[in-house]
């Protein structure tokens, strides 16, 4: 057991407190009513930075929730890591499907069980104790900053602000994320790139208030029924998104690029049966692995109106709504997209209802170039931990802060995350094993020695 390792396991039990602190507090950003929980996460946050080495941690304001900043200075003139998490979790519901309470962390099977337990507030947990371990130590020989934002799960609306405010304060040579995943937990993996994402609501409206099904059905147009009618004709039926200009920008995916893709082990049998479905879906002529990390996507989110309650009611609606995504590929821009998608959604609407597109956030994809000093520096960090050197792959998710990072502060980003798709983040029951909390730890301390030499 080396050094890193015997102060994780001498220092778990204090850490997992600590851990919990922040765990238990519902900082769901979604949800106004929690206002008072961000605050409340903020200045935890604030308070463990400096527990764990910090010289300064600052609760500041934003135009929405507040962003904790901390740092620690070596030296002027050395490198500097700014380390970008987030606080905010998504909401719990449905609450029924847990098998404990979400922000009650309990530890069951090797693992944490809670809402944040992954997302984000296990993985940022990583990144700081391995700072402490580092400063505790005095082996820290490069700058540190922290900005950890509360707004992430919503879209991240009032960061972009922050940042231009603040760029002065915010100025490093690259940043370091864990808000990402493996491909398994014997199969280490840096993300290379992760796709955009542009979001809207749909609101379609008919009569002008709840009708009787049996007076009037068959006479009046039923809003849910349209907007069904409307969503069946964004994609074709070989998987493509029918929006006119859709794929203009697209970058296709290159044939070395492809056969790397096909290269990374991938068992389908065992993909379906882990998420429980018998067969797969998407695009046509990309695999898999391609569909979900460099080929854009439509997916409808959540949809309502109408009468959902117990029992029944002949209700033809006066409204429906539905909440869709588009998940983006490097060059597609995220508010070009928002458009020809309200524009094409108004061009194939009936006359006999009104419908409303409403953008709510997106975000560029972005690529992060694997000869960086700092991407080796995780590779070699992936590989002390783990035993093997990390597979480079693109991610199908998003995080549209970091594209904004490289267009605002004009840095780059490494995104060393330490996730498993069995964490189940947004979803019940999320939760996050703790060897993976224990390697994360020992990985990321591992960067920052590397990072030392390369950057000499």
């Amino acid at each position: 057991m080396n050094s890193v390792q015997s102060y994780i396991a001498e220092q778990e039990p204090r850490m997992m407190e600590e851990l919990f602190s922040l765990i238990r507090i519902p900082s769901i950003s979604a949800q106004p009513e929690h206002r008072d929980d961000m605050s409340a996460c903020a200045h935890r946050w604030a308070q463990l930075l400096l527990e764990a080495g910090a010289d300064e941690a600052l609760v500041m304001p934003s135009a929405g929730n507040p962003v904790v900043f901390g740092q620690k200075i070596t030296d002027p003139e050395a490198p500097t890591v700014l380390i970008y998490a987030h606080y905010d979790v998504m909401p719990a519901e449905p609450l029924e499907l847990w098998k404990s309470q979400p922000f009650e962390p309990e530890i069951r099977e090797g693992r944490i069980w809670a809402r944040g337990a992954d997302d984000d507030k296990g993985q940022a947990f990583i990144q700081v104790k391995a700072f402490e371990y580092l400063v505790r130590h005095g082996m820290l020989r490069h700058n540190v900053k922290f900005l950890i934002e509360g707004e992430e799960e919503i879209g991240s609306p009032s960061l972009e602000e922050f940042c231009r405010k603040h760029k002065e304060m915010l100025q490093a040579d690259v940043i370091l994320v864990s808000d990402t995943s493996m491909l398994g937990a014997d199969l280490p993996s840096l993300t290379t790139g992760l796709r955009g994402l542009a979001y809207w609501e749909i609101e379609v409206t008919g009569p002008n208030r709840d009708l009787h099904s049996g007076h009037f059905g068959g006479a009046v147009a039923n809003p849910i029924n349209v907007l069904c009618e409307l969503l069946s004709q964004v994609k074709d039926a070989d998987g493509r998104i029918c929006i006119p200009g859709f794929y203009e920008d697209v970058e296709e995916v290159s044939p070395e690029e492809r056969e790397m893709i096909a290269r990374i082990p991938f068992d389908e049998a065992a993909y379906k049966a882990a998420i429980g479905v018998r067969e797969l879906a998407g695009e046509k002529g990309y695999s898999t692995l391609e569909r979900n990390s460099c080929r854009p996507a439509f997916d409808i989110c959540g949809i309502r109106g109408g009468y959902t309650g117990e029992g029944s009611k002949t209700v033809l609606p006066s409204k429906a709504y539905a909440k869709v995504s588009c998940r983006l590929v490097p060059h597609q821009d995220h508010e070009k997209i928002s458009r020809l998608f309200a524009e094409y959604i108004q061009r194939i609407a009936p006359d006999t209802v009104t419908v409303k597109v409403t953008p709510m956030h997106g975000g560029q994809g972005y690529v992060c170039p694997i000869s960086l000093p700092a991407y080796r520096a995780a590779e070699r960090g992936f590989e002390i931990a783990f035993g093997q050197k990390p597979l480079a792959v693109r991610r199908g998710g998003s995080i549209p802060i970091i594209s904004t990072f490289e267009q605002v502060l004009g840095i780059k980003t490494v995104l060393m995350g330490f996730g498993l798709e069995s964490d189940a983040i947004h979803s019940p029951n999320e939760n996050f094993p703790l060897d993976m909390f224990r390697k994360g730890i020992e990985a990321v301390t591992e960067f920052h020695l590397a990072y030392d030499e390369l950057t000499k």
